[in-house]
């Protein structure tokens, strides 16, 4: 892998030329969106840089630069240059500037190493284990625990690389959990799969829930309040377990009350930033992190398609990217009202447009349909293919 340049190129001549003159002002963030992804062999030959140090490499982007933010909008520009143009740029603007374009260069190009003891050399699948009344898709089916054991099985037999297991709906409009009751319906479940030596990921927001959860064998804490807890953080902290880190506006209950971004790419990028940087800060080191876009809690059907075309920019942040998108309501309102069990073919087509972006990790319900989906996606774009 390439090291981030530490000297000024010699021109941003071409498209960039004037582009943004205003980009040393105070105030100013500049993004770099990886596009026109190409072979990991282009990499080999000199051609382009790789990314997150998976299937494809790149070497033109889409350079952000936005100044002000908040419902307001404040200014962004947008435009397309190879990856030479957008360096020499940002050292013609400001060494401030150019410096932040290198720290996400160096993010996006390197090697993504194993995430909870799975290997992320191929896209992993995660299977949603729902041990809940009232989830929106499987709400009921697998609150006994010798239910959610036997479907739990089923999924790691299905191909799942990881079991999430979670005893709290967050849909649109849910209510609380107590703790207490989301131990009583997860632990045994996390004992069970521990004990056999699967991957465990415990979807939770509640600190004493994590602690219990790692203590019975969950190996990585799934959190949609991205550890807003304040207890939390600590708890990952102290016992070294990783975590995915999921952007949410508001609670669920509210979420979907009109929300409301200036850009919802970039806000939601800035957020994760900022709760990575927390985390580094608290001694979490950014292999133990994964960032999730949060598609669903508090977006609109426009909110979630801006994320989803823009999944390339969140590998900036230098963690893995994982997907959870299962099934979800924008599914419905974009094709024709399908209730959430009718809506495999939206969550396949949707995954596998992520994968093409690079995201490691997909959330999934239907984990046969996903390995088959990413055995082809494999056979396709293969780890060494040639030029």
């Amino acid at each position: 892998m390439p090291p981030a340049p530490k000297s000024a190129p010699k021109s941003a001549a071409g498209s960039l030329a004037s582009f943004c003159a205003w980009a040393a002002e105070p105030g100013v963030r500049v993004y770099l969106r990886p596009v026109g992804l190409m072979p990991i062999a282009a990499w080999a030959k000199g051609a382009a840089v790789p990314l997150a140090g998976g299937r494809f490499a790149f070497a033109t982007a889409e350079l952000i630069v936005r100044q002000g933010g908040g419902l307001e909008g404040g200014r962004v520009e947008r435009a397309f240059a190879p990856l030479s143009e957008i360096l020499a740029w940002g050292w013609e603007r400001a060494r401030e500037v150019a410096e932040a374009l290198d720290r996400q260069l160096g993010a996006l190009t390197r090697a993504r190493s194993p995430f909870g003891a799975v290997e992320l050399g191929r896209p992993a699948i995660m299977g949603i284990v729902n041990v809940t009344p009232d989830s929106f898709s499987d709400g009921g089916d697998f609150l006994d625990h010798a239910a959610a054991i036997a479907h739990g099985g089923a999924l790691l037999d299905a191909g799942a690389d990881i079991l999430d297991i979670g005893g709290e709906s967050t849909r649109p409009g849910s209510s609380p959990v107590s703790p207490e009751e989301e131990e009583r319906r997860v632990l045994p479940v996390i004992r069970h799969f521990a004990g056999r030596g699967a991957t465990v990921s415990v979807d939770t927001r509640h600190a004493r829930v994590m602690a219990a959860a790692i203590g019975a064998g969950a190996r990585i804490v799934n959190d949609v309040a991205g550890l807003g807890d304040p207890l939390a953080l600590p708890v990952v902290a102290r016992s070294g377990t990783p975590v995915v880190l999921m952007h949410m506006l508001g609670e669920p209950g509210t979420m979907q009350a009109n929300p409301q971004y200036a850009d919802a790419a970039l806000d939601v990028f800035d957020w994760l930033e900022e709760r990575v940087a927390r985390c580094a800060a608290a001694g979490v080191p950014p292999e133990h992190i994964a960032v999730d876009p949060g598609i669903g809690f508090g977006k609109t059907v426009e909110h979630n398609l801006s994320i989803l075309r823009h999944t390339a920019l969140y590998h900036a942040l230098g963690c893995a990217v994982l997907i959870g998108l299962s099934r979800k309501a924008f599914i419905g309102r974009l094709s024709r009202g399908e209730p959430p069990r009718e809506r495999l073919a939206g969550s396949l087509a949707a995954g596998l447009e992520t994968l093409n972006q690079g995201a490691q990790i997909l959330r999934v319900h239907d984990v046969a349909e996903t390995a088959q989906a990413r055995a082809l996606w494999e056979g396709l774009h293969p780890l060494q293919s040639r030029l």
